[in-house]
Order: structure tokens, then C-alpha cells, then sequence
């Protein structure tokens, strides 16, 4: 029987490099493919240049060098069909839940009254439906996290990237956005390029963790994770699990170690 050929590349790194004004080398030779409907993580030490590929795949930020390509997409097309979640939620704080989701279709100048529809669909499926005239300041962290999701999918993206989304929050209301990422994941087909400093994060989401080694950052180990259970709280308690966590954190202890001892 043959195998089931591998999804398409969505989005292909090839030796990025990026040097800022201050002489500072945040990446050098990095190379990645992402693939359609791959959850893939982002792991390494603060300082490796994980946000840094991050904003260069988004188009917020030049590589020095090396480049970037949408294989799947033709002639001269700049809008790569993606969003972003930054680490903070970056709520408007005047603004309601409602506002806040609407923003990405008002700035395409779609109007609040032809918006509404998709909005409350976008709150319904984080579960804020009955808080879209709330603001910013009466929701909790993973509230307020939801909402930054929310407006995220209001505009039904393909590619999804999050920088650290979960990092402040406890690790409860954690483990719950990780589940209801991997549900909606599945639910619109995204394909993900997710930064961590967890280990534990990046196993139980991630079809693939790419493992970067120390500045300048640079691809150290990509580590494929293998189960044919469903991603859900049984999945924590596995064997599996422990394994794959253990092998990603001898990975990234000796990415850590200077350039000259890789």
C-alpha cells in the first residue's frame, strides 16, 4: 500500500538571516518548511530569534538575507491570507469585545451592522458570545486571549502565527487555550507556526517541534510528533508524551550550549 503523500508547503524559509542596526545577529542559515495544515512549533532560549522568524514569515520585518516563499500562491499576490496573536492580547482598551473582533473587517471597510454576523460567530466559537459589549478591562487574561483569537479568525485565515499567545497565564486557563487551539485548528483547517519557551507546550500541540539553537538562531533538531491518540488531557499522562518531552528537552539543553559545541 503506498503511503499518503505529504500536504503541499505552505510557506518555505530558505538560509534567512537577519542582522539588526545594532549589529546584532538574531538568525543566520535558518531554513524551514511549513506545510499546508501543519501545526509546527517554534522552541529554543529567549534570544535565539524565534519572533524574529516569526514577523519575517508575517512580512512585518526583512531578512537580511535568504528568503521567503508562498509556493502555493502565484503571480505578484502580497496578502499571504494570515494572521497574527502576539504574546499580548494588544486589545483596544476603549473599544468592546465587539469592536476589538470587528477591527480587521472595519479596516477592509466592512461596516459594523454587515460585520455583525461573522463577529458573533467568531466570539461563539471562543465562547464569548455573551460578552461582545464587555471591554478589555472587565475580562480575565484568557479572556481577553480569546478575544485576540477571535479577531484573528474573523478574517477566516489560512495561516495562523502566534508568538507565545499562552505565556502569562496560569496553567490551567493554559492547558484549556491549548485544547480549544487544537479544536479549532481542526475545525478551520489552519496551518500554524506557534513560538514557545515550553517544552510541554510544544509536544502536546505540534505535529513537528523545530528545536533553535542559541544566537544567532539557526534550525538545531526538527522532532516529529508520532501518536495516534487525540491531542486531549489523556495525551499529557501518556508514555508517549514523556518520552517525546524528554528527547525535546535533551534537544533544546544542548541547543543552548555555545555555537562552537554544536
Amino acid at each position: 500500500m503506498s503511503q499518503e503523500s505529504p500536504a503541499p508547503v505552505i510557506v518555505s524559509l530558505e538560509n534567512i538571516g537577519k542582522e539588526f542596526e545594532n549589529g546584532t545577529v538574531a538568525l543566520q542559515n535558518f531554513s524551514l518548511d511549513v506545510r499546508r495544515g501543519e501545526f509546527v512549533s517554534l522552541l529554543g532560549p529567549s534570544g535565539c530569534g524565534k519572533s524574529s522568524a516569526l514577523r519575517i514569515v508575517a512580512g512585518l520585518s526583512e531578512p537580511s538575507s535568504g528568503s521567503v516563499a508562498w509556493p502555493l500562491e502565484t503571480g505578484a499576490q502580497q496578502d499571504h491570507d494570515l494572521s497574527f496573536v502576539f504574546q499580548e492580547a494588544t486589545l483596544m482598551p476603549w473599544a468592546s469585545v465587539f469592536a476589538n473582533v470587528w477591527l480587521p473587517l472595519r479596516l477592509k471597510g466592512v461596516s459594523r451592522s454587515a460585520a455583525r454576523d461573522r463577529v458573533m460567530e467568531a466570539l461563539a466559537t471562543v465562547g464569548l458570545e455573551e460578552f461582545a459589549d464587555h471591554f478589555p478591562r472587565q475580562l480575565s487574561g484568557g479572556m481577553k486571549m480569546r478575544v485576540s483569537i477571535a479577531r484573528a479568525l474573523i478574517t477566516r485565515p489560512k495561516v495562523l502565527l502566534m508568538d507565545e499567545p499562552f505565556a502569562a497565564l496560569d496553567e490551567i486557563t493554559r492547558f484549556k487555550l491549548n485544547n480549544d487551539l487544537l479544536r479549532l485548528q481542526k475545525t478551520f483547517g489552519w496551518t500554524v507556526l506557534f513560538v514557545t519557551h515550553s517544552v510541554f507546550e510544544s509536544v502536546y500541540l505540534s505535529d513537528r517541534v523545530v528545536v533553535m539553537a542559541a544566537r544567532p538562531g539557526r534550525v538545531a533538531l526538527e522532532k516529529r510528533i508520532e501518536t495516534m491518540a487525540r491531542r486531549e488531557e489523556g495525551f499529557r499522562t501518556s508514555q508517549a508524551y514523556s518520552d517525546y518531552c524528554r528527547d525535546v528537552s535533551a534537544a533544546l539543553q544542548a541547543a543552548m550550549e555555545p555555537a562552537d559545541t554544536l
